[in-house]
């Protein structure tokens, strides 16, 4: 028999430690790749970047090149629209442009390219990027190198690594007229990144330009703003050309890497190109599906029940907060020992209260029950067969609900509305069962089993009617796998209950007091 036993724990114990890692990597995989989160309030922001192309055509034919950004880390691309009636829209994946061409337009021509990105928390920082080749040294005169030489070779003096040292050189405020020649002539940003990276390259050090957009709601018609980007220290770094500060700002989403335009345009003048963004929000869980996509994990995501419709998927997580609810009840009847009427009354109970609400629900159960047991001893005197009498209880435990949701309606009480909730033969059964322990126990037992039940169905009301539980156990279903073998666990425990324990305390004091003399 121990042995059996042995066998059948072991067995468990092995089946419960297996669900357990299954569970973990199933977790690990919906936050990774779908995006998932613990949390049933976290939202995604959804930025919506319109890029406006303008141009008067001049009529030849029309050839619109427009660059399409690539995000890799940061930010990833949702969805993608192109607003251009009458252009033939093809897209050069090579090159990362979108190709809009036309003929015999007139007026003055508005296209509109549209994206959609979302925060892509899961892969910042991950991927790596390739070592880049060696730059080549700039093509200048004689003079112009050697100021460059000089221009190097002081910035040195300033803090920071090689670019912030250059950038904060070219941008002194008021530099002393013995360097103003080795300063470009202008300020504009195209000229302040043409002497950065012509000095970066003459020192070897790879770089780049880039062009980027800061997120803000609402921010309509600005050009993206000019970064630096440099190979140091094994790794590429953006640096702010205005101010040398390293890193990227909050909310910056790099829009174009390298020296190629934004937008080229063959057939038209007088060109120009603006942007603005727009912020939306959306939950984490609404985003999932497309966060699979992009992770191109999209096939798993199809089988699982977030693509069934909500219908389904509101009942479904009803059903996987039970497992827990069991477990609770299983937990507080055999370990700790607290007695019910009914193994599973407590759970109906309790799922009566999340309709119900908490106050008008255990308001209508002790009325319910306490007109009930009045009833029920009433009707002991009149010696009634066993199914008739439940039969009995149970029609007046309805004239009992619709005599409290008639006195609701007519007081405007919600108190009394909610007693329709309550599940009727459940009503019944616990004023019978009772009713029956009063008469063979005394109403003291009888009592104690009613509140028993309500302070168990309570327990399991906070766990059920728990916004952040019910969506782990629903977006995180494999856990009910691992409550499973718990419960079949609990199923060998042979040891005393915790009430037990406190009622043998008398008994073995006293065996110890003896051993002691």
């Amino acid at each position: 028999m121990l042995k059996k036993l042995f066998s059948v724990r072991a067995t468990l114990s092995l089946g419960l430690v297996l669900s357990l890692i299954f569970a973990l990597y199933s977790i690990y995989y919906k936050i990774e790749y779908w995006g998932l989160s613990f949390n049933p309030s976290q939202k995604t922001n959804i930025w919506t970047i319109e890029a406006h192309v303008s141009f008067f055509p001049t009529g030849e034919p029309i050839k619109v090149s427009i660059a399409q950004p690539t995000f890799s880390d940061d930010f990833k691309i949702l969805d993608e629209n192109i607003v251009a009636k009458k252009y033939k829209v093809q897209k050069d994946k090579k090159n990362n442009r979108i190709i809009l061409t036309a003929k015999n337009l007139e007026g003055t021509q508005d296209l509109y390219y549209q994206l959609l990105l979302f925060d892509n928390e899961q892969s910042k920082g991950k991927i790596k990027a390739p070592v880049p080749a060696q730059p080549k040294k700039p093509v200048l005169d004689e003079q112009s190198m050697i100021n460059l030489q000089q221009l190097v070779t002081l910035a040195k003096e300033m803090p920071g690594d090689l670019p912030q040292q250059i950038i904060r050189f070219v941008n002194q405020e008021t530099p002393d007229a013995s360097i103003v020649a080795l300063l470009p002539l202008k300020k504009s940003p195209q000229d302040m990144l043409d002497t950065i990276q012509n000095a970066l390259s003459f020192e070897g050090i790879p770089n780049r330009r880039a062009r980027g957009i800061k997120l803000e709601e609402a921010k309509k018609s600005f050009t993206p703003d000019y970064m630096l980007e440099a190979y140091v220290d094994g790794a590429w770094k953006l640096y702010d050309i205005n101010t040398g500060k390293k890193g990227k700002p909050e909310n910056f989403v790099l829009y174009q890497r390298g020296g190629i335009s934004l937008v080229d345009i063959e057939g038209g003048e007088d060109s120009s190109i603006q942007f603005s963004v727009m912020k939306s929000i959306t939950s984490t869980a609404k985003l999932a599906n497309r966060r699979a996509a992009v992770n191109n994990q999209e096939e798993s995501f199809n089988r699982s029940v977030f693509n069934l419709p909500i219908l389904e998927q509101n009942t479904i997580k009803w059903l996987t907060i039970f497992p827990l609810a069991i477990l609770v009840i299983v937990l507080l009847r055999n370990v700790v020992g607290i007695q019910t009427m009914g193994t599973f009354t407590p759970m109906l109970l309790a799922m009566a209260l999340v309709k119900t609400g908490f106050f008008p629900g255990l308001i209508c159960f002790t009325v319910i029950v306490t007109l009930g047991l009045l009833i029920r001893a009433l009707m002991s005197k009149f010696n009634l067969l066993l199914v008739p009498r439940i039969s009995a209880v149970v029609i007046f435990v309805i004239l009992i609900m619709q005599a409290l949701t008639l006195l609701g309606f007519r007081f405007s009480l919600d108190i009394a509305l909610s007693a329709v909730f309550f599940p009727i033969i459940i009503m019944a059964w616990i004023i019978e069962r009772a009713s029956i322990t009063w008469e063979e126990d005394g109403a003291k037992n009888a009592c104690r089993e009613i509140f028993n039940s309500l302070l168990v169905a309570i327990i399991t009301y906070f766990i059920v009617s728990n916004d952040q539980i019910r969506h782990i156990m629903f977006v995180f279903n494999e856990l009910n796998l691992v409550i499973l073998f718990i419960v079949m666990l609990l199923g060998t425990y042979t040891g005393y209950r915790l009430t037990e324990l406190k009622r043998f305390a008398p008994i073995i004091k006293e065996a110890s007091h003896v051993e002691k003399h």
